[in-house]
């Protein structure tokens, strides 16, 4: 597992709410994880995704190379309950990446089926332009 990389797969990634916390931090790829995790909205303002078994889906993030003084910054600045933990991509590798707890994530809606935040996000966009 490469220490330095760490994948995204919420408000950090480019061009969403969080993403000037990885500033100094440099963009490698997007990615997906393998398909073996659920993702929730917690309280639409920020994506808590954890492994499961079975019933789980590949979620699209994105993958940066964060040197420590950036990760203490994007650690200061995630929601309370988020962490860093191992991540499996669907190219078979492990990353560090940036998991949430199932107990606490599975009082919330469960977004899995659009396939990550970004997507699930842009669905929220267009819901509210057409109540408009």
């Amino acid at each position: 597992m490469a220490p330095d990389l760490l994948f995204v797969n919420g408000t950090l990634m480019r061009g969403l709410a969080l993403n000037a916390n990885l500033d100094g931090a440099e963009f490698v790829e997007e990615a997906r994880t393998a398909p073996t995790y659920r993702i929730h909205s917690i309280g639409d303002v920020h994506p808590g995704m954890y492994l499961v078994r079975e019933g789980g889906v590949s979620v699209a993030g994105e993958i940066y190379r964060v040197p420590d003084e950036v990760w203490r910054r994007v650690e200061g600045g995630e929601p309370p309950g988020l962490y860093r933990g191992p991540v499996n991509l669907a190219d078979g590798r492990v990353v560090p990446g940036i998991l949430f707890p199932r107990d606490l994530a599975e009082s919330h809606p469960d977004i899995s089926d659009y396939g990550g935040w970004r997507a699930y996000w842009a669905s929220r966009t267009a819901e509210d332009a057409g109540e408009r």
